[in-house]
This record gives C-alpha cells, structure tokens and sequence, in this order.
C-alpha cells in the first residue's frame, strides 16, 4: 500500500494542506476542519514524518542532550532528572554519548543542530576552543552542564568547595601520610578545581603534600585499581582522597585484596556519592552533589532559553558531605593509646 501524505490527507477531508499542517503542528484549526481531520486520520492510521514536521514547525518539542557516558552513577542521575523535567514540559529528547572524546561531543552537537532541535545540553568533560566557536555558530539555544562555559550559559557544580572541606576533614581526624589519586586537566572541574580544592583544604590545616603524594589516573576502575597497586608497593599512606568515587572502589579493591583494611589501615575518601559506595561495609566517604537538582535546574534553564527569558550565565550546585565509615580519627585512636598506656 501506497505510503499517504499530508496532501492526501488534506483531500480526503476537504481542507487545505496548510490546515493539515497546523494540525500536526499544534497551530490554530477550527473545530469543524479539525473533526474532520481526526476522522480520516483515524481511518487511515496516517503518521506525519517527524522530520517533515520539523521542517514546518517553529518548534520541535525536542531537545538533544549530548553525555559522555551511559554507565555514569552521577550521568545516570542528571539524565533521568532532565528527561523528567522536559517531558512534563512536554519535550522529549534525543541522546547521544562520546565516551568522554571531544571530538564527539562537537560532532554530535553539530548533528543535533541540523535536526533543528529546540535546544541541545552538554554534559561536558573539557571545553576548548572548537566548542566556544560553535556558541557562536548557530542560534539554536546550546546549555554546558558540569563545566563553566565562558561564551555561554553553565551549570557547575561546587568542586573547589567541597574539595576544600574534604582536605580539611581528612587533616581534622589527624592524617599526616595523605595520598591525592586524581585524573588530568582536562576536564578542568575534577581535574584542576576539585584537586586545588583538596590541597588547599589541606594546606590551611597545616598539611602540604609534595609531589610524590600527588598520583593521576583516568576514570576506570581498572585503572584506578592498578595506580592504588604501584602505590601500595612503595608504601601505605594513611589516607587515599580520590576524585571520584569510581576511583575510590578501585583502591577499596586493591586495599582488600593485600589483606589490608579500611579504616584501620587506610582510609578513603570520594566523591560521587554513589550508591554502591554505601552498600559496602564500610561505606565510603563521599561528597554527593545534588545531581538530581542540577538535571532538572539545566532543563528549566533551556526551556526558558527557548521561550526567550533571560537567564544566569552561570549557576551553581551545592553538595552534602556524606563521611561514612571509611575514615580512622588518628586523634581519638591515639588519645585512647595515651590512655591505656
């Protein structure tokens, strides 16, 4: 059977093909024409190509969202708030991931735009020159969560603050043998932020570490694992502090499996706030940003850039330190020693 059109359509009802357009599209039909749209579409089984419709319509409904990875705890979250949030809006979305690759996250936004999406969200790893040049290309509303995006409009989470209070804490409960297992620059708001964060939490509370206490890493678990093992070779610090929590097991796994124990050899702490890192005995201390928050704070955010609103350049997310058992207070276990002595 012969695949129908709207035109076809249009002659069936006796209405124009601009009526049958408004139709599909969410503009003004009359009571009349609309009835009799309705019966010969319900007759037929007729459905408009989106692509079709996107041509005619000022708007889409729909909203690309461009992730690095599908696995993500912290990813997971922010795409299930986002999708929420639109849909009740009444947009829905199109993702695609880049397994954290640059290059991919610029082809994948240079594809979303000639969709012609409502709008496109980049949960972001870097931001270089080739993105800040596609803010200006296009006037398809563009959003950058995770990381502050000077020639446009974030959603940033407060890495520097909450590393601080991490360097801070550690030192409160005593830890002088500090290791800092981090990944590169490049993605500047876990990799630069969130460890300046950390050392200098450190350092106001009278602990500087030198280089050799300063270890990198990418955001494997596998490779986590092995740093924490070349690591353990050459000695066992007192505390690890991990910049993500997925690094964090990694270590747990390797600690572990040494037949050492955390807390009582090592403590750790992450940051993530994920849910398996409080399943096991001890949980891990871990900074939980509001990641939920932030999903639906970059949905509303698009929406009003869509409608026209003005809106921040840039605003921020806050966090909950969440400490776990996985952290020894060398003070009080060094006062109890004092005390049976």
């Amino acid at each position: 059977m012969e695949k129908l059109t709207m035109a076809d359509i249009a002659k069936e009802a006796g209405v124009g093909k601009s009526t049958v357009s408004r139709y599909f599209n969410g503009g003004y039909v009359g009571d009349a024409a609309k009835e009799k749209i309705r019966e010969v579409v319900e007759r037929t089984g007729f459905e408009p190509s989106a692509a079709a419709q996107n041509l005619r319509a000022k708007q889409t409904r729909t909203i690309g969202i461009v992730a690095p990875t599908m696995t993500s705890t912290v990813t997971g979250r922010q795409l299930t708030a986002i999708d929420e949030t639109l849909r009740a809006e009444g947009y829905s979305c199109i993702i695609m991931t880049t397994n954290h690759h640059p290059e991919r996250e610029i082809a994948a936004i240079e594809y979303m735009r000639s969709l012609r999406l409502d709008g496109v969200i980049l949960i972001a790893t870097t931001i270089g020159p080739k993105l800040e040049e596609l803010q200006t290309s296009s006037k398809v509303p563009f959003l950058v969560m995770g990381q502050e995006f000077e020639s446009g409009v974030s959603i940033i989470y407060d890495d520097y603050r909450a590393g601080k209070e991490v360097g801070a804490y550690a030192v409160d409960n005593g830890h002088k043998d500090v290791v800092y297992i981090g990944v590169g620059k490049s993605d500047r708001a876990v990799g630069v932020l969130r460890k300046q964060g950390v050392l200098d939490g450190l350092e106001s509370h009278g602990l500087k570490l030198t280089s050799a206490s300063l270890k990198e890493t990418s955001f494997s678990f596998d490779d986590a694992r092995a740093l924490c093992a070349k690591i353990l070779d050459e000695h066992v610090p007192t505390m690890m502090i991990c910049a993500t929590d997925r690094i964090a097991l990694g270590a747990y796994k390797e600690i572990r499996e040494r037949g050492l124990s955390v807390p009582e050899d090592i403590s750790l702490i992450g940051f993530g706030g994920y849910e398996m890192s409080s399943l096991i005995s001890p949980s891990i201390a871990s900074v939980r940003f509001e990641n939920e928050n932030a999903g639906i704070l970059a949905a509303r955010t698009l929406i009003a850039m869509i409608q026209g609103e003005p809106v921040s350049r840039m605003q921020t997310i806050g966090y909950t330190f969440q400490k776990g058992g996985s952290v020894r207070d060398l003070n009080a276990s060094l006062k109890a020693q004092e005390q049976s002595a």
